[in-house]
């Protein structure tokens, strides 16, 4: 009797240890590893570093991921289809900031999201609003093959860009649908100034809308620059004659942003999820494959090559509310 006495005092004493904070935090946990399972919905197209972070969250919490990895339109066709008709089967989803105001303006999809510890580690400019937090940052630089381009002449401003001389030797994802190309323009209309983007259309860019292949084709010589050039896309191009520049104006950027989905199966392992992914080792994952982390204290442990990119200076985001005029222009540009 006396055994079972102390047991109890020593286990009620254990809890009284922890702040009230921990203690909550720690339910959620609990419930989370017995829900065993999180549906993710991402456009991470298979990233090595998204997946390691998913084998983490694994591997320190026994709770199984499902993924599902699709191209952005594609995701939200399929959350848009499967809350409309009722079917709640993801958890998560992991898509851009404006692609998550969209979803509110048109159809009560997400949750409103509960308290997520890690987010008062979020650094400026990123902020969590009452539905969602930033996940990573995909910035976008200019590319340039070394071999046809001198040292000299290596663009360090995006108004490089419009010098005579790399006319028809520009290589760019297509800026007039919806992706990083039009992302770019928008965001560098207003950066750079109203008659940038028209500057630019007289250079005559090629257009293409496979941005990985595309940096290949430059590293093969079939063109000197290309357009955006995402940082994370780069990174995995080493030894071949291509540099990565960041205009000393800053590189525009897309914000990927996690959020809970309505009604989500699994809501209490898609918070601890949300977690994970801001933990400080799950963002060194991201800055050292040359991505901006959005919570502090990880810049500094990325690795040296990353590091220039992980802390390039950033400008932007596009804005939902100026889509369709940016779209509208870059067709007037480029008829």
């Amino acid at each position: 009797m006396m055994t079972t006495l102390k047991a109890a005092l020593v286990a009620c004493l254990a809890g009284l240890a922890l702040p009230a904070h921990a203690q909550d935090w720690q339910a959620v946990v609990d419930a989370a590893k017995k829900e065993g399972k999180v549906v993710i919905y991402d456009m991470a197209l298979g990233a090595p570093y998204f997946l390691a972070v998913l084998k983490s969250f694994e591997t320190k919490y026994g709770i199984s991921v499902e993924s599902l990895d699709l191209r952005a339109s594609e995701l939200a066709e399929r959350i848009r289809t499967e809350q409309s008709a009722g079917r709640h089967l993801g958890d998560v989803e992991m898509i851009t900031t404006t692609m998550i105001e969209e979803q509110r303006n048109n159809g009560d999809f997400v949750e409103r999201l509960p308290a997520i510890p890690n987010a008062a580690n979020l650094r400026p400019p990123f902020k969590a609003t009452d539905y969602s937090v930033p996940a990573y940052v995909q910035p976008m630089g200019i590319l340039v093959n070394t071999r046809l381009v001198k040292e000299s002449e290596i663009p360090t401003s995006w108004n490089d860009l419009t010098d005579p001389r790399w006319q028809g030797r520009i290589l760019s994802d297509d800026v007039r649908p919806l992706g990083s190309g039009n992302t770019m323009f928008a965001i560098l209309e207003h950066q750079m100034g109203g008659d940038f983007n028209a500057r630019l259309a007289g250079q005559k860019p090629v257009f293409s809308r496979d941005m990985r292949n595309d940096a290949r084709r430059v590293a093969r010589g079939e063109y000197a620059i290309y357009v955006p050039q995402i940082f994370a896309f780069a990174s995995d191009l080493k030894g071949l004659p291509v540099k990565l520049v960041v205009p000393k104006e800053g590189a525009p950027y897309a914000e990927m942003d996690l959020a809970m989905l309505k009604n989500a199966p699994h809501p209490n392992a898609a918070r601890l999820f949300i977690q994970h992914f801001l933990e400080a080792d799950s963002q060194l994952l991201y800055a050292n494959a040359w991505m901006p982390p959005v919570v502090t204290g990880v810049v500094e442990r990325a690795n040296r090559d990353a590091q220039p990119f992980a802390s390039a200076r950033l400008i932007g985001p596009a804005r939902l509310a100026e889509r369709p005029a940016m779209m509208a222009l870059a067709k007037k540009l480029y008829p």
